[in-house]
């Protein structure tokens, strides 16, 4: 699969200590375990000249206190709060000045932000999909980029699961309705 660099951006979704750091809040081993790839896919990236951009879940402390229904922290307790250590990406996955962060306070990144201004500005159709957890908050951002009208290319081989049957499900989810499976070592950058 090669990609026009000018016209794709890899996303890693939320790369943060909160998920990856064996000291963190909601760590997942296979979060940890994707580490590694995801170091080398953005790297090739960067070194093609693609676009980069990396998602940060945060939470306010006061976030959910007058939730109706939807509540993170009910969810999985607290966790990433805004300003902590565990919101931060981690250092194996260094953040450039040319690349973007998103903030986001749910689990699509597409809500409530910036991300599809700053994608159609630069006109961006293609995006490789990268991170944590397969599906919590990279199911549903590459969900909603397929609503979009983006093309959702995740990366089986550099996304985090909590357990082997929740990466299975979500890469199936999303070759089945929305957009394509790839390998790393079939995205090639043009």
């Amino acid at each position: 699969m090669r990609l026009e660099p000018d016209s794709t951006a890899v996303i890693v979704v939320d790369m943060q200590n909160g998920f990856c750091h064996p000291d963190g809040a909601l760590y997942a081993p296979g979060s940890e375990a994707v580490l590694e790839p995801i170091a080398d896919l953005v790297d090739r990236a960067r070194e093609a000249g693609a676009w980069l951009l990396f998602t940060r879940d945060i939470h306010p402390p006061e976030q959910f206190d007058d939730a109706h229904y939807y509540d993170e922290f009910e969810q999985w307790g607290e966790h990433v709060l805004e300003g902590s250590w565990e919101a931060e990406i981690v250092d194996e996955l260094p953040v450039e000045a040319a690349d973007n962060v998103v903030e986001k306070h749910t689990y699509d990144a597409f809500h409530n932000t910036e991300l599809e201004g700053w994608l159609n500005a630069r006109g961006i159709d293609d995006l490789v999909i990268c991170g944590t957890l397969a599906n919590v908050c990279v199911l549903h951002t590459g969900g909603s980029a397929g609503l979009r009208d983006f093309r959702p290319i995740m990366v089986e081989d550099c996304i985090g699961a909590i357990e082997d049957d929740h990466h299975e499900y979500a890469l199936e989810h999303a070759a089945w309705l929305f957009g394509e499976v790839e390998p790393s070592a079939a995205i090639e950058f043009a």
